[in-house]
């Protein structure tokens, strides 16, 4: 007798690892395989430093997979959702979160709902920036989640602004309580964001949570950065905590700069004569023309 429901599609149910990957079934009830499982990653805490980005377009997360990232978070917009899909389908091996918009979720039921859709769409967990209440209720409905503390760009007005935090007692207490309030809410893993280096290493000693660091130094478990940054899709200023490891902005200057002189070559053979030439028109035959005006005349 089978041992999975029916309409549960896709790859067979068997507990095997092939090229170091790792059978899995969604919370949608999709079979897939994966580099990373939640219980796999918290296995590397403490032993094993893991690398997380976060693409923009399809392109960018297949070739953060082919280089072997470990991890991905995806922003979900539940009224696009094949732009995550996309990228979900882009990158089909790598445990990816998608990060769900904070504003899209008023109640613990809506929380849930919108933690599902995601699911659905081939997420492995979500990531948020949501109360521990809602953490909670969504935790409690079997959905991986991802909170964020320290500096949280969408609530920064209560730490002062988009500037670090914790850079003295009261408020590294403050991103400790919050950590580990996420933590009791049932979290799997926090991103911490813009704190010092120092105060990340402790935190990250005393909380179960996987500590995903952007701007926090080596002190989390993971090391975050968009792929934007890691890409330099853009050109200057940079955010003090990023570093660039290529520099595509400059590629895309001189692409469009191509472009330009393309259009401006374009504009010239018309207006010179030159385009079209004799190799881009259709040769009349020979009495054509004359038999033509004879018939219209």
């Amino acid at each position: 007798m089978a041992n999975h429901a029916a309409g549960d599609g896709g790859i067979p149910p068997r507990n095997v690892a092939k090229d170091g990957l790792t059978r899995v079934m969604t919370l949608g009830g999709h079979y897939g395989l994966r580099n990373h499982t939640v219980r796999g990653l918290r296995d590397h805490k403490g032993k094993k430093v893991l690398c997380e980005t976060l693409p923009f377009t399809p392109d960018e997360a297949a070739a953060a997979e082919e280089a072997g990232i470990d991890t991905m978070k995806v922003r979900f917009d539940p009224k696009q959702p094949h732009l995550a899909k996309a990228i979900r389908d882009a990158a089909p091996k790598t445990f990816m979160a998608f990060s769900v918009p904070l504003v899209a979720a008023a109640t613990e039921d809506e929380a849930v709902r919108l933690a599902y859709t995601a699911m659905e769409l081939g997420a492995d967990a979500i990531m948020c920036q949501w109360s521990p209440r809602f953490i909670s209720a969504a935790a409690e409905a079997g959905v991986p989640v991802q909170g964020h503390a320290g500096l949280v760009p969408r609530k920064s007005t209560w730490t002062g602004g988009l500037k670090a935090v914790g850079k003295n007692v009261e408020e590294a207490l403050w991103v400790y309580q919050e950590i580990k309030t996420i933590e009791d809410a049932g979290a799997y893993a926090v991103e911490v964001e813009v704190v010092p280096e120092e105060l990340l290493n402790e935190i990250s000693k005393r909380t179960t949570l996987l500590t995903s660091s952007i701007g926090g130094g080596k002190g989390g478990d993971i090391q975050f950065l968009f792929a934007e940054d890691i890409l330099g899709n853009n050109p200057p200023p940079y955010p003090r905590h990023s570093k660039q490891y290529r520099k595509i902005y400059e590629l895309q200057e001189a692409i469009q700069k191509e472009r330009v002189g393309g259009f401006k070559d374009f504009i010239q053979d018309v207006q010179d004569g030159v385009f079209p030439g004799k190799g881009h028109v259709i040769k009349a035959a020979e009495t054509l023309v004359d038999d033509f005006l004879k018939e219209i005349e």
